[in-house]
C-alpha cells in the first residue's frame, strides 16, 4: 500500500570520469556565460530524480560557476579545476579539501600538490548522495514529523522505510567519517541561509528540523519547481519560524478565548449536545491567522463553510457572533418566532462585517448554514464565493476568497470532496484557491482510520489538484499559526487550493452524551491524561518569560466574565428569530423585518421590437470573418424564418427569457454537462469557428452595450458538486438568473443531498430565499428506464401545500400568496411561451423560490409546440394552467369527459382526440403549474363542465408521475363530488420500458382508456 519511495534512493550516482567525459564532450574550451546567484528556470518542470534533468550536470555547473568565480566553489573544486585546466587527468586533478581552520599558508601548499591521485569519484558520488539525503527529508520527511499529540498515530505507511538521519547516511554510500565533511548544498535547499556550504552533520540537523518536528510538509509531488522552491524557502530557511513576545501573547489570548469558551459551555449545559471543540482548540487562532494574514494581502470578504464539530466556538470567537445570541440556543424555553421549522444551534450560519483589529481593515465574514451531511456545504461555499467574486469584478481572487473546514473521516470518505477540488480550475467555477482546514480527530464517529480510509493520510486527495499539503501537530499552537501563515500565503501568491492538517484529538465521544470508551479505549485512556493545549502553552510562555502566569490568569478572568455578562443577558431573549442567523443577506430586496416588499404581479410579456430584436442576435452571428458549422447555418435560417412568421420553439422562448433579462440588466448563468450547446443539439449559445481552434462567439453577450453579461458553461461531469455550486451562486444576490441542466432529467438524483437538505428545506430552516432553477429533460420517448423520467413524484412530494385544504386566499391574490407561502415552484410545461413567462416570473416577482422544470425532448423540435409573439406581449402572464380553446369550450354542457394533463402527454391526447373525432365531447387541459397546485384554475375548469367525468392522464406509471399528488387536490378542489379517474400506464419499478414495442403498447393502451368513455363505468 501507497509506499513512498525517493528515487534517489534506488539509483547509483554516476560516476565523476563519466560525467567530466560528458562535460568535456558537450562544452568548448571558452565559455561566454554570465550566471546568477540562483539558478533560474524557464519553464516549470516535474519535481525529477537526481540523475536526469538539473542534478545530472552537477559537475558542469561546479564548473561553469568556476570559470566565472573561482572564489565562488569550495576550496576541493577549485583546487580540481586548476589541477584539470593545468592538464591533470581527471583521476589526478582532485585533492581533499583542508580540515576546518587550516592556515591560508598550508592551504597553498596543499593547493601546490598534485600529485596525490585522490579519488574524484568519491567526491562527486559523496556530493551527490547528499543531494539523495536532502531529496529524501523533502519527500519522505513528513512520515518521521512528530505530528500526534497523542504519540498513538495510526498513520499507516505500510512500513515503508525513511532513509533519513545520522543513523542511515550509509543507505547513500556515506560513513560517519563523514558527517563533519563540508559539502556544497545544491540549489534546491534553502537551509544554508547564507551560507553555500555546511558540515553534513549540520546538514541532517537543519532537516531534521524543518522537517521532522511538529510540522510535516507534503509538496514533491507538485509539478511546478518555482512552487516547490516556494515551499522549500519557507520551511527550510534558518530563522523563519520566529514569533514576537507580541505575536505569542495574542496567540495565548486566542488558546485562552477558545479553550475558556468551551469550558464555559460545558459548565453551564453539561447535558446538551455541542460538537465542541475539546482537543482541537488551536483551531481557533489557526482560522484567525489565515483571516489575519489574507486580510493583510487585501483580502476584503472570507465565505466559510464548517461541520458542525467547533461550530459555535467559530461563531463566537471568529466570526463575532454575539455571544448572548449563542447562549439563548441552549434556553428550552426559547420560542421560535413564526419563520419556519428552524434548525439545530450548530447547523446555523452568520454574515458578520467588522474590523479586523490586527490589521486594521473592513472584513466582511460569513459561515454558511449547512446539515449533517458532511462535506455537503463545500460547492455551495465556493459557489458564493466565485458570485461574490464576479459581482465585485475580482478576476483574480484577490479581494474575496473562501476556507473549507473538514473532519478527517469525511475529507477522506466523501466523494463531494473530490468532486468540489475538481471544479477548482476550470474557469467558470474556480475561486482561485481554497484554503482547506482540517480538525483532525484521527477518529471518525467510532471508527477508527485503519477501517476508513486506505491512504496514508485523509488528506490525500488533495493531491489530485496538487494542492500542498501541511501536517501540523495542534498542540503546538505556534507551528499551528506558522503552518497557516505559510498557507494565506501561498494562496495569495498562486492562488490555488491549500490543506491544512490539523492533526489533534477529540476530547469527548462524537458528542458530549457519547461514550467513546467502548470503541477506542486505549486512546482515550491517553487523552485523559493528555494536557489542554491551552495549559501546555501557557507554561511554555511563562517558562521563557514572554508572559508572567499574572498576566495569564487575568486573561482568563477576563473572558470568563464576558461570557458570564453575556449569559445574564441571554436570559432576557424570548423569542429565537432565525433571521439572526442569516448567512447572505439581500440589502434592500426586502422590508426591514424581511418580508416581500410587495404582493405585485407584473405583466412577465415583452413589445413586439424586443422579441424582435433579441430573435435576430438569437439567428445570426455577430463576429466578422467567423465560419460557423453548415448544419448550424440551417439552424440559424430556421430561427430567422420563425422570428419572421412572429413564431417560437423551445429553444428561441428560452432565448427570448435570457435575452430579455440580459437587457435589464440581469446577470444570467447557465450551467451543467454540455449546455453550451444542450444534450439534444437545440440551443446553440456558444458557436465555434470551423477554421480556428478554441475560437468561439456567444452571441447572447452581443445583445445590448449597457447588457450584463451571459455565463454558459459546461460543468464537469458532476451533479452533486456542481449543484451545489450553483446554488452557492445564486444565494449571493437575487438579482441574478440562476440554472442549472441535468443531462437527463434523472441524472438529479446523484445530487438529491443538495435538493434534499438544501433547495427544498432551505427557507424552512435557514429563512434563506433562493431563486435557483433546475432544468431536467423528462418524457416517455422509448429510450429506456434510464433516460426517462425525471423523478416528478420526488419534487411533488416534497412540496409544502396541503392536499385537504382548499386555500383561503382572495382570488386577486391567490396565485401570488401561493407562490410566497410555497417552498419551491414545481411546472411541467407544454409550449415555448410559457417557459419564457415562467423564466422572467422567477426574477421580476418581489422574492425567490426554487423552480424545478421538466423540460421536454421531443417537444424541442414538435411542429406543434410552438408559440405566437402574441402570447409574449405585454399584459401577458404565465398561465398556471392552459384551458380547453377548442370546439369544447363552446359548448361545454356536451362535453363528456374533462381530461386533465401535463406536459408532453397533451400532444399524444390532442393528436388521439382529432383522430377519435371527439373534439366535442372530451375537453382537455394541461395544468402547467403543478405545484403550488392550481387550486382556483382547476375549480373554474371542472364547474365549467359539469356533465363531465374526471380523468387524470400521464404518461408516467400510475406509482411515479404526478398522480398521487394531483389526485387528493382535485378531490379537494371539487369538495368530492366525483372521483378522480387515472388513465396511465400501471404501477412499475422501474420508470420506463427498454423495449420499443413494449412502449408504444402501453400508449396505445392508456389512449385508449382516455378516451373510452365507457372504462370506468364499472367502477362507479
Amino acid at each position: 500500500m501507497h509506499r513512498l519511495r525517493t528515487c534517489a534512493s534506488r539509483l547509483r550516482p554516476l560516476t565523476a570520469s563519466q560525467t567530466v567525459q560528458s562535460l568535456s564532450q558537450q562544452r568548448p574550451a571558452v565559455i561566454n556565460r554570465t550566471l546568477q546567484p540562483i539558478r533560474r528556470y524557464t519553464a516549470p518542470v516535474a519535481a525529477e530524480p537526481f540523475l536526469n534533468g538539473t542534478s545530472s550536470n552537477y559537475v558542469e555547473e561546479m564548473y561553469l560557476a568556476w570559470l566565472e568565480d573561482p572564489k565562488s566553489v569550495h576550496k576541493s573544486w577549485d583546487v580540481f579545476f586548476r589541477n584539470a585546466n593545468a592538464g591533470a587527468p581527471p583521476g589526478t586533478a582532485h585533492q581533499s579539501p583542508p580540515p576546518l581552520g587550516t592556515s591560508l599558508a598550508s592551504l597553498t601548499q596543499a593547493q601546490s600538490l598534485v600529485g596525490a591521485q585522490p579519488n574524484v569519484e568519491k567526491l562527486v558520488e559523496d556530493h551527490l548522495a547528499v543531494q539523495s539525503l536532502i531529496r529524501a527529508y523533502q519527500v519522505m520527511g513528513h512520515h518521521n514529523a512528530q505530528l500526534d499529540p497523542l504519540g498513538i498515530s495510526c498513520v499507516n505507511f505500510d512500513d515503508a522505510p525513511v532513509n533519513t538521519g545520522f543513523q542511515h547516511v550509509g543507505f547513500y554510500g556515506l560513513d560517519e567519517s563523514d558527517l563533519d565533511k563540508v559539502f556544497r548544498l545544491p540549489t534546491t535547499t534553502f537551509i544554508g541561509g547564507e551560507e553555500s556550504a555546511l558540515p553534513l552533520r549540520e546538514i541532517i540537523r537543519r532537516l531534521e528540523m524543518a522537517y521532522c518536528q511538529h510540522i510535516g510538509v507534503e509538496f514533491m509531488f507538485i509539478n511546478d519547481l518555482d512552487q516547490c522552491q516556494w515551499i522549500r524557502e519557507k520551511f527550510e530557511r534558518p530563522g523563519g519560524r520566529h514569533f514576537t513576545i507580541e505575536e505569542k501573547r495574542t496567540l495565548l489570548a486566542r488558546m485562552i478565548r477558545s479553550t475558556r469558551f468551551e469550558e464555559f459551555l460545558q459548565r453551564k449545559w453539561s447535558s446538551e449536545k455541542r460538537f465542541g471543540l475539546e482537543g482541537c482548540e488551536s483551531l481557533i487562532p489557526a482560522l484567525k491567522t489565515i483571516i489575519d494574514k489574507s486580510s493583510e494581502n487585501g483580502v476584503e470578504n472570507v465565505i466559510m463553510g464548517m461541520p458542525h464539530r467547533g461550530r459555535l466556538n467559530v461563531l463566537a470567537n471568529v466570526i463575532r457572533k454575539e455571544l448572548e445570541q449563542i447562549f439563548c440556543q441552549f434556553d428550552s424555553k426559547l420560542e421560535a418566532a413564526d419563520e419556519g421549522s428552524g434548525d439545530v444551534k450548530y447547523h446555523l450560519g452568520m454574515y458578520h462585517r467588522r474590523i479586523n483589529r490586527v490589521t486594521d481593515r473592513n472584513i466582511t465574514l460569513s459561515l454558511v448554514a449547512n446539515p449533517s451531511h458532511l462535506e455537503a456545504v463545500n460547492p455551495v461555499v465556493q459557489g458564493k464565493c466565485k458570485a461574490e467574486q464576479f459581482y465585485c469584478g475580482d478576476t483574480d481572487g484577490k479581494r474575496v476568497m473562501s476556507v473549507l473546514l473538514h473532519g478527517d473521516a469525511a475529507f477522506a470518505g466523501q466523494g463531494i470532496v473530490y468532486e468540489t477540488f475538481h471544479l477548482s480550475d476550470l474557469p467558470s467555477y474556480t475561486t482561485h484557491g481554497t484554503v482547506h482546514v482540517v480538525a483532525n480527530n484521527q477518529i471518525g464517529f467510532t471508527t477508527d482510520p485503519r477501517m476508513a480510509r486506505s491512504s496514508p493520510y485523509p488528506t490525500d486527495v488533495a493531491r489530485v489538484v496538487n494542492a500542498p499539503i501541511f501536517h501540523v501537530n495542534a498542540d503546538d499552537p505556534e507551528a499551528v499559526a506558522y503552518v497557516c501563515e505559510v498557507a494565506a500565503e501561498w494562496r495569495a501568491t498562486f492562488h490555488k487550493d491549500v490543506v491544512v492538517d490539523l492533526v489533534c484529538y477529540r476530547r469527548n465521544g462524537h458528542n458530549e452524551m457519547d461514550e467513546p470508551m467502548f470503541t477506542q479505549p486505549l486512546m482515550y485512556k491517553t487523552i485523559k491524561k493528555q494536557k489542554g493545549v491551552m495549559l501546555k502553552y501557557a507554561e511554555k510562555l511563562i517558562e521563557e518569560g514572554s508572559v508572567t502566569r499574572q498576566e495569564y490568569e487575568e486573561e482568563i478572568a477576563k473572558y470568563d466574565k464576558i461570557c458570564e455578562e453575556a449569559h445574564a443577558r441571554s436570559k432576557d431573549e424570548k423569542i429565537l428569530h432565525i433571521k439572526h442567523w442569516l448567512d447572505s443577506p439581500w440589502p434592500g430586496f426586502f422590508t426591514l423585518d424581511g418580508q416581500s416588499k410587495s404582493m405585485s404581479a407584473p405583466s412577465t410579456g415583452l413589445t413586439e421590437e424586443e422579441l424582435s430584436h433579441i430573435g435576430q442576435v438569437a439567428s445570426s452571428v455577430p463576429v466578422e470573418d467567423f465560419t460557423i458549422h453548415g448544419g448550424l447555418s440551417r439552424v440559424l435560417k430556421s430561427r430567422g424564418e420563425m422570428i419572421r412568421n412572429r413564431t417560437v420553439d423551445w429553444a428561441l422562448g428560452e432565448y427570448m427569457a435570457f435575452g430579455s433579462l440580459l437587457k435589464e440588466g440581469i446577470h444570467v448563468r447557465l450551467s451543467g454537462q454540455d449546455v453550451e450547446r444542450g444534450t439534444f443539439s437545440h440551443r446553440h449559445h456558444v458557436l465555434h469557428d470551423q477554421n480556428v481552434d478554441k475560437r468561439t462567439c456567444i452571441p447572447m453577450n452581443h445583445m445590448d452595450p449597457n447588457q450584463a453579461p451571459y455565463t454558459v458553461c459546461n460543468s464537469s461531469l458532476s451533479e452533486y458538486g456542481v449543484l451545489g455550486f450553483e446554488l452557492g451562486f445564486a444565494m449571493a444576490s437575487p438579482n441574478a438568473l440562476v440554472l442549472w441542466e441535468a443531462q437527463f432529467g434523472d441524472f438529479h438524483n446523484t445530487a438529491q443531498c443538495i435538493i434534499d437538505q438544501f433547495i427544498c428545506p432551505g427557507q424552512a430552516k435557514w429563512v434563506r430565499q433562493n431563486g435557483i432553477v433546475l432544468l431536467l429533460p423528462h418524457g416517455m420517448e422509448g429510450m429506456g428506464p434510464e433516460h426517462s423520467s425525471a423523478r416528478p413524484e420526488r419534487f411533488l412530494q416534497m412540496c409544502n401545500d396541503d392536499p385537504d385544504v382548499y386555500p383561503k386566499i382572495k382570488p386577486e391574490d391567490f396565485a401570488v400568496q401561493q407562490l410566497i407561502d410555497c417552498n419551491w415552484i414545481v411546472v411541467n410545461i407544454s409550449n415555448p411561451a410559457n417557459l419564457f413567462h415562467v423564466l422572467r416570473r422567477q426574477i421580476l416577482y418581489p422574492f425567490r423560490k426554487p423552480l424545478i422544470i421538466f423540460t421536454p425532448k421531443s417537444l424541442l423540435r414538435h411542429p406543434e409546440a410552438k408559440s405566437n409573439f402574441d402570447e409574449m406581449l405585454p399584459g401577458t402572464h404565465f398561465q398556471r394552467l392552459i384551458s380547453e380553446a377548442g370546439p369544447a369550450a363552446d359548448n361545454p354542457a356536451d362535453v363528456k369527459r374533462i381530461v386533465f394533463c401535463t406536459g408532453k402527454v397533451y400532444y399524444e391526447l390532442n393528436r388521439e382526440r382529432k383522430t377519435r373525432g371527439m373534439e366535442n365531447t372530451v375537453a382537455i387541459s394541461r395544468i402547467e403549474q403543478l405545484s403550488p397546485f392550481p387550486f382556483d384554475l382547476v375549480k373554474s375548469e371542472t364547474e365549467k363542465y359539469p356533465n363531465a367525468d374526471i380523468v387524470w392522464c400521464q404518461e408516467e406509471h400510475k406509482n411515479q408521475g404526478y398522480y398521487d399528488y394531483v389526485k387528493p387536490r382535485m378531490r379537494t378542489t371539487i369538495a368530492r363530488i366525483k372521483p378522480v379517474w387515472y388513465a396511465g400506464r400501471g404501477s412499475a419499478a422501474a420508470p420506463a420500458t427498454g423495449n420499443k414495442k413494449a412502449h408504444l403498447l402501453e400508449l396505445s393502451r392508456f389512449l385508449n382508456t382516455a378516451f373510452d368513455l365507457d372504462a370506468f363505468k364499472e367502477h362507479e
